[in-house]
Order: structure tokens, then C-alpha cells, then sequence
């Protein structure tokens, strides 16, 4: 039996020597390797802060003390040690533990994460709710180097000194990004700024001076003093330029020096940041060789088999781009810290002085592409959708209210699979689709994809091309635009296979679903095969080519690759209702229920939500079951 599973959870910690807790990291390592890499998730992140979980483990209690991680890349290990560790192999699995801090899934979890940069300011309201309400436990953020540069984080620590409160935020940055190690002077400023001689000495200076002539002067001088020997024994940074008390950096694999670190913070009377210094993958050695990499990893069970044949969409999308980027040197790329995400090295490589990766900063590159669409280029913003919702007002108010010519690559658009809850992307539509002069647009495999690009360069208005996270499907044959539509207008909706009666209407990822459902209907004898139509766009809505559907079939089943409230559904239904005069169809909604979808494989997402092809044909016969009663009465009265 190793030690860990002696250990059981963070109750023991202390008990234990110096030489058994380095036996017990490498067993932690272990055991977030093997599972991660059978599950996939994040796996150099929180490789990274084995040392620093079990300092904190051993410093705070976090069944009193609370302790939120940000985003929670690098919280695996503490899920582990906090009463999950025999759930551990379910990590990001349907009915598993979440791959991300979940307030209802453990106690000890204080706070939900999934986006970054939000520790700071929960922290800050976790304090002050301590304050008023009279307790006394510690609040601790952990937060990395590459969430810190986001705005959010950056106005959580420019509040932090008029929040006058005891807050403890570390700073675990794995890029020796701010400033380099000071030796001993860290350690040493760490433990007299939190000594109970210094801080009993600075009462009692602040205090005597207020009862002076002219006191506050002298308490100024005496402070500028300070300020003057803190900038002659370490360097110039900006948390005590903001009055956050800096200690370090410190070594984040060294857990006696981060435990005594900590215990001097407990001690300190105002806000502290503690800047420890971590490698990113630490103990495997493919991961620390190339962090970026194995950031997130995909599952490498046997059981996975073969790697899929084809391109994914991001990589689809990055290739169109870059193709259209040779032809004109308008065309721009912007990233928000998710280059390889997005698929994007290529580009980066071909065109440097036309690549900019701003961070995980989503406002300011939205805000930034604007500008440079005003300027006369033509960026393409590559964004997953879940982030995109972090520069919605930069959207509406940037690119759209001046009608600038911004092309959105809305990538993992839909539902995303293991990463689950904080990560689907199924909010973009009904968001998007009110906002004046945005085009709202799917494509239902790489052609379009294709077409959608070069007609987004081509419009000089904003467009928005949705596409989610997977493989490319072979190409899609249609009969052609709908008689109502315009010949070439790859915005016009197309009919993927003609038929009776009923129709349905998908879009992007929807558009298969449809099929299947059609296919499925075929296999069960259930006559007559439906019409499939493929949208693509979602907004501005294509009226004439709907009427058209509207009135020619008396049943119209509408598959949203997001969620049924404020869809596309809901405006055709809107629509139908408004020519129900002339139009016959009555039109359902199959969509995202009113639910935040728990993490698993996209195929039990579609499961749980209804998106299959027999709920479809379900839909339908329940449809055709209503109107032969409503029709029953009617031919008895005859």
C-alpha cells in the first residue's frame, strides 16, 4: 500500500516527515498522470503545484479557511487529498467529478471556476463577508501568471487596498514572468513585515503620531523611509506600488519553505501576495519538455482506438484563413492565449507581423480588432464561444454599433464534451442574434466553411461563423438553394434531402442530426421521409425561403445546437405564428433544455438533452397522433 493511500485525505498531512512528503507528491503525480491521460483534462497545470496544494493543505484547514483556485487547472491535486480520491479515475466523466472547482460537488470546493482571472475578486467578497459577519478564518486565492494579466484580475487587485481587509493571494507563476529570484531577502522581508514586534511597533508609531503636533507628518516621513529601504532590498513591483504587501518569489517546490511562508501570511494583518515560482509539468518529463502541449490532453486509452481520419474544425478554419491571408494582406489573426487551441500555429509562423496573441485578455482583443477593422484591415477573431462571452459589451458596442467588418470564429460552438459545464457553448445564439448589423452563421461542413469565410471578407459587416468542437463531416450534398433564394448566396439555406409533409431544419452540427433522424425514419418504415433543409444562417433569418417551407409541409421540427430558449427555433416558431393565415406548419423546438449540461462525452450530452434521431421521429409521430384526434370529431360530424 503506497502512502497516499495510507494518507486518504489532508487531515494527516501534518503527521508527516519532510522525506514522506516528497514520497507522497511523486505518488500525486502519479496518480494525476495515469488518470488524466486515461481521461484527458489538464495535466501539466496542476503537475505543477503538487507541493504548493500540500503546503496549503498543511498550512490552512479548508473546512473552516477558504481556498479558491483559479480557473482550477491546477487543482487536481487538492480534489484528491479533499475526500475525492477514490472518484479520482471519474475525473470529466459522465457522472464523474468535474474537472473544475464545483461548490455542490465538495465542501471544500468555495467557489465555481472554469473561466480565469475570478479568485481575486471572489476572495476579496469571501473576505469581506468574514468581516461583517465576525469571523476569523483566512481567505486565500490561488492564481497563475497568465490569469493575472486579464482585466478582471487586474481590477480585483486595484481594489484590494480599499477593500481594508486580510486576504492572502499566491501568485503561482510557472514562467518566471515578474521578476527573478532575490535569495534570502525574500524570506527575510516575509518574516519581519509579519512579525508581531513590527506590526506592534507600526501601531504603536501610527499611534503616538496621531496624538503629535503635526503627527501625521512624522508617520509620513517614517513611511517613505520604509518605501526607501523596500526599493534599496528588492526590486520595484506593481502589488506594492498598489499597497499589496509582495513576498518573494519563492521556491513553489519547496514545501517547508512555502508552509513557513504561509504561516507568517496567517500572521500578517493586511493583504499579502505571495509569488512562488512552479515548472509546469513537474515530474513528467514529456510534459515538462513541452508544457504548452500537455496543458489539456486528449484521452490515450486503448479503448479509444485510432486516432479520427480528418481535419478538425478549428484546424478547417485556421486553413481557410490562412489561404484567404495569402490572396490579402488585410486579413489579421487575433487569439486570446489560445493559439494552439485555435489551431493557429501555421498562421503565427507565415505571417508573425500579422498574428497577435493578446493573453487571456477577451475585451481588449475584441476592442483591438475593432480598431483595426476601422483602420482599414480585416481581422478574424478566433474565440471559443464559452469565451467569448467575456466581451460581449465589446461586441455590441465595439464592432457592431459601428458596423465594422470583424469576422467572429466562434470555435467548440455548442456542446463541448468532458470539459463540461463552464466550457459548453451554448449561449452564443441567443445572445447574438438580437445585436443590429452581426450575421449569424453556421456551416455544416468544410465547404461551407469555406464559403462563409470569403463571404464574411467580402461583406464589411460584422459576421459570426459558429462551429463546434470535433471532426470535419464529409462534405454535404444539397439540392441547391430553396426556389425562394439567391443563386450563389452561400447565406441562402439549401435542401440536403428533399421530402413530405414534415421538414426539418438544423444548422451547423444539427444539420447530421437531421439526416440520422431522417435515416432513422427510413429504417423504421415511418413514411413519409421529412424534408431536411441546412439554414446556415441563423441571422438575419431568411423569410422568404421559411415561407416557402412553412407553407409547402404541415409540420416543421427546427434542432438547435444551443439551448431552446432565445434560438432559431423560437424565431421561426415566431415566424410561422405570424403568416399562420397562410402557413399550415406548426413548428417544434428541440434544443438545450433550461439546464447548465454536466460534463461527459458529447454523445450522452445529445442523450440527456433529446438531441437524437428517435426523439426526433418522436416528435413528429406525437405531432401526427394530435392531429388524426383534432381530425376524429371533424369526420364524425360529417
Amino acid at each position: 500500500m503506497g502512502l497516499l493511500e495510507k494518507i486518504r485525505d489532508y487531515s494527516s498531512l501534518k503527521d508527516l516527515s519532510p522525506d514522506e512528503m516528497e514520497i507522497l507528491a511523486g505518488e500525486l503525480r502519479e496518480m494525476i498522470t495515469s488518470v488524466v491521460l486515461k481521461n484527458g483534462g489538464h495535466l501539466a497545470s496542476s503537475l505543477g503545484t503538487v507541493e504548493l496544494v500540500l503546503s496549503l493543505l498543511r498550512s490552512f484547514d479548508p473546512s473552516r479557511d477558504k481556498i479558491l483556485f483559479d480557473v482550477g487547472h491546477q487543482a487536481y491535486a487538492y480534489k484528491i487529498l479533499t475526500g475525492r480520491m477514490d472518484r479520482f479515475d471519474t475525473l470529466r466523466q459522465w457522472g464523474g467529478i468535474s474537472g473544475f472547482p464545483k461548490r455542490r460537488e465538495s465542501e471544500y470546493d468555495h467557489f465555481d471556476a472554469g473561466h480565469s482571472s475570478t479568485s481575486l475578486s471572489a476572495a476579496l467578497g469571501y473576505a469581506k463577508a468574514r468581516d461583517i459577519m465576525g469571523n476569523k478564518h483566512h481567505v486565500v486565492a490561488v492564481i497563475g501568471d497568465a490569469s493575472l494579466l486579464n482585466g478582471l484580475a487586474f481590477e480585483a487587485l486595484n481594489y484590494t487596498r480599499e477593500s481594508n481587509t486580510r486576504v492572502i493571494y499566491v501568485l503561482n507563476d510557472n514562467t518566471m514572468s515578474i521578476s527573478p529570484r532575490v535569495g534570502g531577502f525574500a524570506t527575510h522581508l516575509a518574516r519581519l513585515s509579519s512579525s508581531s514586534g513590527y506590526n506592534w511597533l507600526k501601531k504603536a508609531i501610527k499611534d503616538s503620531c496621531a496624538s503629535l503636533p503635526r503627527g501625521q507628518a512624522l508617520e509620513n516621513v517614517l513611511g517613505k523611509l520604509k518605501d526607501h529601504i523596500k526599493t534599496i532590498v528588492k526590486p520595484l513591483n506593481i502589488f506594492d506600488e498598489m499597497d499589496i504587501n509582495y513576498w518573494g518569489p519563492f521556491d513553489g517546490h519547496n514545501a517547508s519553505e512555502l508552509e513557513y511562508v504561509f504561516e507568517l501570511a496567517k500572521r500578517y494583518d493586511r493583504p499579502v501576495l505571495i509569488h512562488v515560482v512552479t515548472v509546469k509539468g513537474r515530474g513528467y518529463e514529456e510534459a515538462e519538455k513541452n508544457p504548452t502541449a500537455f496543458h489539456g490532453v486528449s484521452p490515450r486509452s486503448a479503448s479509444t482506438g485510432p486516432a479520427p481520419a480528418g481535419k478538425t474544425w478549428s484546424e478547417a478554419a485556421s486553413d481557410a484563413v490562412l489561404e484567404m491571408a495569402e490572396k490579402d494582406d488585410r486579413i489579421v489573426c487575433l487569439t486570446a492565449a489560445m493559439k494552439c487551441g485555435s489551431k493557429l500555429d501555421e498562421f503565427a509562423s507565415r505571417f508573425p507581423d500579422r498574428f497577435f496573441d493578446v493573453g487571456i485578455s477577451e475585451s481588449h482583443m475584441v476592442t483591438m480588432a475593432a480598431g483595426m477593422a476601422a483602420g482599414g484591415l480585416r481581422p478574424v477573431v478566433f474565440i471559443y464561444s464559452t469565451f467569448l462571452q467575456r466581451a460581449m459589451d465589446q461586441l455590441v458596442h465595439d464592432v457592431c454599433m459601428q458596423n465594422l467588418p470583424v469576422i467572429f470564429a466562434v470555435d467548440r460552438a455548442g456542446l463541448v464534451g468532458e470539459d463540461g459545464e463552464t466550457h459548453q457553448g451554448l449561449f452564443d445564439i441567443a445572445w447574438s442574434r438580437p445585436v443590429p448589423n452581426l450575421c449569424v452563421t453556421a456551416p455544416r461542413d468544410e465547404g461551407t466553411l469555406r464559403e462563409l469565410f470569403e463571404t464574411g471578407l467580402q461583406s464589411g459587416s460584422p459576421m459570426m461563423i459558429r462551429f463546434p468542437r470535433g471532426r470535419v463531416p464529409e462534405s454535404v450534398k444539397t439540392s441547391g438553394p430553396l426556389s425562394g433564394g439567391t443563386p450563389g448566396n452561400c447565406l441562402s439555406p439549401e435542401v440536403v434531402a428533399a421530402g413530405e409533409d414534415w421538414v426539418l431544419f438544423g444548422y451547423g452540427r444539427t444539420v447530421d442530426l437531421m439526416l440520422r433522424a431522417r435515416e432513422h425514419a427510413r429504417e423504421s418504415a415511418f413514411l413519409p421521409l421529412p424534408t431536411v433543409v441546412d439554414l446556415k444562417c441563423l441571422k438575419p433569418l431568411p423569410v422568404g425561403e421559411l415561407r416557402e417551407m412553412l407553407t409547402t409541409h404541415s409540420f416543421a421540427i427546427v434542432a438547435e445546437d444551443g439551448y431552446a430558449e432565445g434560438g432559431a427555433g423560437e424565431a421561426i416558431a415566431a415566424f410561422a405564428e405570424s403568416i399562420r393565415g397562410e402557413a399550415p406548419a406548426d413548428v417544434a423546438v428541440l434544443g438545450i433544455p433550461d439546464i447548465f449540461v454536466p460534463q461527459g462525452k458529447v454523445c450522452e450530452q445529445d442523450e440527456y438533452c433529446g438531441l437524437t434521431p428517435g426523439n426526433v421521429v418522436k416528435i413528429y409521430a406525437e405531432h401526427q397522433k394530435r392531429a388524426h384526434r383534432q381530425a376524429a370529431p371533424l369526420e364524425g360530424a360529417r
